[in-house]
């Protein structure tokens, strides 16, 4: 046991470095799994039984959104969740205005049960750049 504490107290730096490395590679593979391009958005769509959940706020949503998404602010998710319940077993993209916002209402959707929660990643932003619709109504 003492040598490992003097190898701790002799490489502190390369431990903490390490921790970080690993907590990086962690958060980045979490990330992948549950982060979709516009293009795996449209897979998903096509396939049915997908929601897209707009959590900008009112001016950004009518300034353009994907077409037939649900509008629900951020602020107002959690007051609105039986708005979702009828979603909770199929799938669920949140969307954003660059993936930043939307990846935290994913994180509350999952902790809240719901099974397939995936983020747009780079939101109407990267939705916009691959040409896809936008509705303005």
């Amino acid at each position: 046991m003492e040598i490992w504490t003097q190898f701790v107290s002799n490489n502190l730096l390369l431990i903490i470095l390490w921790f970080v490395l690993l907590y990086m590679i962690i958060n980045s593979y979490v990330k992948a799994i549950w982060d979709r391009s516009p293009q795996q958005v449209v897979q998903l769509l096509n396939q049915g039984n997908t929601l897209i959940l707009d959590v900008r706020e009112a001016q950004e949503y009518q300034s353009g959104h994907i077409p037939d998404s649900l509008h629900i602010p951020m602020s107002e998710v959690k007051k609105q969740l039986a708005r979702l319940e009828k979603h909770k077993n199929g799938n669920i993209v949140v969307s954003c205005r660059s993936g930043q916002r939307s990846a935290r209402i994913c994180s509350l959707l999952r902790k809240q049960g719901f099974a397939n929660v995936f983020n747009l990643q780079g939101g109407i932003i990267a939705w916009e750049g691959d040409k896809l619709p936008v509705s303005k109504k």
